[in-house]
């Protein structure tokens, strides 16, 4: 029979009893669960472990689900999934099929909002608060957030409206120095300040204490003029008082791993009659020391040995996509001066760290701010340099209107390089990236580029930096093909593919990772006596006519692409087709219209039809009804 606190908890009311002592062997037990399944899954484990103590603290004063606790990102919140009645299925985590890595509604009436995405807590939250008000409800709503997400522009734009409306809530401000690498910019160095400035709160509470005490018409006259040297405390202490300035009550710094400490501070927090901002400094991958040491590269991992936190040895195989870009864009500035590269808070995951380890004065970390980035890209494309911006697929959804606006209709020459576009795997439907085809096809100017192994992706990276105006191009997570990189660089024409088999009975249009799996699915259907064309089709935008015109020929056209069907490459065809008046059956495959759970890639293209297999298997259906 378990000994465990942990086994005990099934809801978080169940650890308001727990004494002090408790609750910290608690946070132990936490700890350890969340290194044991992790070291099996992979995670966000640095992010996770940080927080333990906030968490408890939190479920301890709060009354869940009755109080609203909002997760900013999520990737922090595993103590908070297993002391919610998850514990049970924790071992799950990520998998196919199994439990979020993130907070999620369907899965826990304790999870307020789906999240995944940075910076968008405090806009749900004050939309909670004001939506109680109405109603004249008094529950608490809290919401955590990093000090990484918090430098995200939405998240001022929040506090901005929560100043003004003074409704009652409550801000967690986790501030561990980092989101996934160290954290940039002013905000990081003015919360740096404040982590070294503790002094004012003692000195600012006895003057407000003796204030409230002194009967003395003197006294209170100086006590008065120390309340004004007390806002100059603030001012010079913590400087700039932001959060003050901004309406938000602060509290704080507080250390964010004592439970009793943090207890109080929520606990004056909801007293407070307007907004509440409680600074909390913890320490990423606190309790696991390869944690604390790497926190950046422990802040998501796949499996590793529980022991030494050493990643377990994947097989030896050809090198990421992301890898392939990194290198080939260092070979392309040694020889152009004017390329410089941007990343938003992603150096390590988008591959600019080894840019900037060459090109220090040529890479720009923006922090969470995808509009900025994109903005920024355009003005250094107007003073004449050739901006590479390195983001992923689904972070790029939030400078939409900047693509359009700042680079798209002024056909700025900014080249967007699309990391994890397609399927991204355990991250699940937050992260995968398969809306870019669409969202960026429709915009005049753009060109989209779609290489469908690493040699492709140095020639398609050549040609966008040559090209004038706004050129994207889109590469998947993982590994390449194990394709040669050529030493001698390629500028594609734009609008040209390549034609890798010769058929007459069915054509497939392929592009970026699909096309591998359109030759294997050809295989298997020239096994059975059909006639197969297949198509490296390269370029999205401008999309080869005449490939589309010479596949109409055959009796049936099938298009694959690792993303959304509506509006995507498939629709880019039966347009052209369209325009021709030409009248050949066309079978698109890709995303259909539905979220992509999370998962193994194997497991996630066999539930979309997108495996080789699979991909056979519809077009046999289809070909037959035609044949």
């Amino acid at each position: 029979m378990s000994n465990r606190i942990l086994d005990t908890i099934d809801i978080p009311a169940d650890i308001k009893a727990l004494s002090y002592g408790e609750l910290l062997e608690l946070a132990q037990e936490i700890r350890n669960e969340i290194i044991a399944t992790t070291s099996k899954t992979g995670g966000h484990l640095a992010s996770s472990l940080g927080a333990v103590e906030l968490i408890l603290a939190l479920h301890s004063v709060l009354d869940c689900p009755k109080d609203k606790l909002i997760f900013d990102v999520g990737h922090q919140a595993y103590a908070h999934k297993l002391i919610t009645g998850r514990r049970a299925d924790f071992d799950t985590l990520r998998t196919y099929k199994g439990m979020s890595g993130f907070t999620k509604r369907d899965e826990s009436i304790y999870d307020v909002h789906d999240s995944g995405h940075a910076s968008d807590s405090l806009s749900t939250a004050v939309g909670l608060a004001v939506a109680r008000d109405l109603e004249g409800g008094d529950e608490h709503i809290v919401a955590i957030i990093g000090d990484g997400s918090i430098s995200g522009g939405m998240a001022f734009e929040a506090m901005n409206q929560i100043g003004q409306l003074q409704t009652k809530m409550t801000i967690i401000l986790n501030d561990n120095e980092m989101s996934i690498s160290r954290n940039v910019g002013a905000l990081s160095l003015y919360l740096a300040k404040a982590r070294m400035n503790p002094a004012y709160l003692s000195i600012s509470g006895k003057i407000t204490h003796r204030m409230s005490t002194c009967k003395n018409p003197v006294g209170r006259f100086f006590l008065r003029a120390g309340l004004a040297v007390k806002d100059s405390l603030k001012q010079f202490m913590v400087p700039g008082m932001l959060f003050e300035d901004y309406g938000i009550k602060y509290l704080g710094p507080i250390d964010g791993h004592d439970i009793r400490a943090i207890r109080e501070a929520v606990a004056k927090a909801k007293t407070a009659p307007g907004p509440v901002i409680i600074h909390a400094i913890t320490q990423k991958g606190r309790g696991y020391l390869p944690a604390e040491n790497r926190p950046d590269v422990f802040h998501g991992v796949g499996s590793f040995d529980e022991e030494t936190g050493e990643s377990e040895k994947a097989p030896s195989g050809p090198p990421s996509y992301t890898q392939v870009f990194s290198d080939a864009l260092i070979r392309e500035a040694e020889s152009n001066k004017d390329i410089v590269a941007i990343t938003a808070a992603m150096p390590a995951g988008t591959g600019l760290d080894a840019f900037a380890e060459v090109f220090p004065g040529r890479t720009f970390d923006v922090g969470i701010a995808e509009e900025h980035a994109v903005t920024f890209a355009s003005g250094l494309a107007i003073g004449g340099k050739i901006p590479v911006i390195a983001i992923y697929s689904t972070f790029l959804q939030r400078a939409y209107d900047q693509i359009i606006i700042n680079v798209a209709l002024q056909n700025q020459h900014v080249v967007f390089a699309i990391d994890r576009a397609g399927l991204v795997g355990a991250d699940g439907p937050t992260h995968h990236g398969v809306f870019d085809i669409s969202y960026l096809r429709l915009i005049p100017n753009m060109q989209i580029l779609a290489p469908s192994n690493e040699r492709e992706l140095v020639d398609a990276l050549h040609t966008a930096l040559y090209l004038p105006g706004p050129v994207a191009l889109r590469y998947p997570r993982g590994n390449g093909a194990g394709d040669e990189i050529p030493s001698k660089r390629e500028v594609w024409t734009p609008g040209q593919s390549v034609l890798l088999k010769e058929g007459n009975d069915i054509a497939f249009l392929a592009v970026g990772r699909m096309v591998a799996h359109a030759l294997e699915a050809a295989e298997l259907l020239e096994a059975e006596g059909v006639s197969v064309r297949v198509v490296d089709m390269r370029w999205i935008k401008p999309i080869d006519e005449e490939a589309v015109i010479a596949a109409s020929e055959c009796a049936l056209i099938v298009t694959v692409e690792e993303g959304v069907v509506v509006g995507g490459f498939g629709d880019a065809v039966l347009e052209t087709l369209a325009d021709k008046n030409l009248h050949t059956r066309v079978l698109q495959l890709g995303v259909e219209d539905a979220f992509v759970a999370q998962g193994d890639f194997k497991a996630l293209f066999e539930e979309i039809s997108l495996s080789p297999r699979s991909i056979a298997a519809r077009v046999r259906t289809v070909f037959a009804q035609e044949s």
